[in-house]
């Protein structure tokens, strides 16, 4: 006989959701789900041209590239770290490619090239960090400096363009009819990295260490080892980004991708990582990333300038990181 049956065989319907159920319903990716929904409905109200299947495909440029770079932020603050240089290395290897192309590098080359520069910048903040032993927010802060002002230096107000035709199928081609290759490839490295998060023992270090670091190395785990490799793979993620925004864009100009480095935190703490670390999960920077591209699509759409656009996404990070601290006040309060 069942848990849900009685004595006399009848059935016994609960009179509450399964704990599991519940837990999703309530969870911070269900809230996110609502949002897009409701940011999409509102989208296509505000718009006429919002919902034209073109319009729709461009959507999917307008995050994906910093998505990507979020991924792998999201596992460095879940270990408790930061990096706040992407962006500038962006600009670097967006440099780097854009000097290869002059010299007749073919694509291949470019790409590589361009992968390789994110992560010989995330391997040198991840050996200041964990080899020095240096805070990372200090770390980055400095190499953001660093790694964008020789891109200023190399190019100055110049810009580097002929690149060759072939490169341009990274930022601007298709898999299939309206299918981008930049989604593509975003929806595969979410695949990897929900994995890798989720379902190893790696995800499982990372959690420990960003919990307590301390309790986590003498449980035997290789801490500083595994912040190194976080390191290396945000700085490749910003490397890939470099590949996709420059192909994009046709061209190489040192300030290109200027402030992504505050929307790749923002979708992140949105996705519901702690900012503290210990916490979080890649579902939810999945979602946070859309809701984000729908937002600044949308405004986009309405010609609402950049500049406004920056203010809501500044306004939308504080927000985010206030209203868990504001809530556990207020709840303690109420039941002290």
């Amino acid at each position: 006989m069942s848990a849900t049956e009685t004595a006399r065989g009848s059935r016994h319907i609960p009179d509450r959701l399964d704990k599991p159920l519940r837990a999703a319903i309530l969870s911070w990716e269900a809230l996110l789900v609502a949002v897009a929904i409701a940011i999409f409905v509102a989208n296509s109200l505000a718009s006429p041209y919002f919902l034209d299947p073109w319009s729709l495909s461009d959507l999917t440029f307008n995050f994906t590239e910093k998505a990507l770079i979020a991924l792998a932020m999201a596992l460095l603050i879940i270990a408790g770290e930061i990096d706040l240089s992407v962006a500038a290395v962006i600009a670097f290897a967006a440099t780097m490619m854009g000097m290869a192309a002059q010299f007749g590098i073919g694509t291949p080359g470019l790409v590589g090239i361009g992968i390789a520069v994110g992560l010989a910048c995330g391997a040198f903040n991840g050996a200041l960090v964990t080899g020095l032993g240096l805070p990372s927010i200090v770390v980055t802060i400095g190499t953001m400096s660093l790694f964008r002002g020789t891109a200023f230096i190399i190019l100055g107000d110049q810009a580097y363009k002929g690149y060759p035709a072939s490169f341009a199928f990274f930022g601007q081609g298709y898999v299939w009819w309206l299918v981008s290759f930049e989604l593509v490839l975003f929806l595969a490295a979410a695949a990897v990295y929900f994995f890798v998060l989720h379902r190893t023992s790696f995800g499982r270090r990372v959690y420990a260490i960003g919990n307590n670091p301390v309790a986590a190395r003498f449980s035997g785990v290789r801490v500083e080892r595994t912040k190194f490799i976080l390191f290396c793979l945000t700085g490749l993620m910003s490397g890939i980004a470099a590949v996709l925004i420059t192909s994009r864009l046709g061209s190489t100009r040192p300030s290109i991708a200027q402030g992504y480095e505050l929307e790749v935190i923002t979708m992140v703490v949105l996705g519901g990582v702690s900012i503290l670390g210990g916490a979080g999960g890649i579902f939810g920077v999945v979602l946070a990333a859309l809701i984000i591209g729908l937002v600044t699509f949308g405004l986009g759409l309405l010609n609402v300038p950049g500049i406004v656009m920056s203010i809501f996404i500044g306004l939308l990070l504080i927000l985010v990181i206030a209203l868990p601290i504001v809530w556990r006040h207020l709840t303690k309060e109420r039941f002290a």
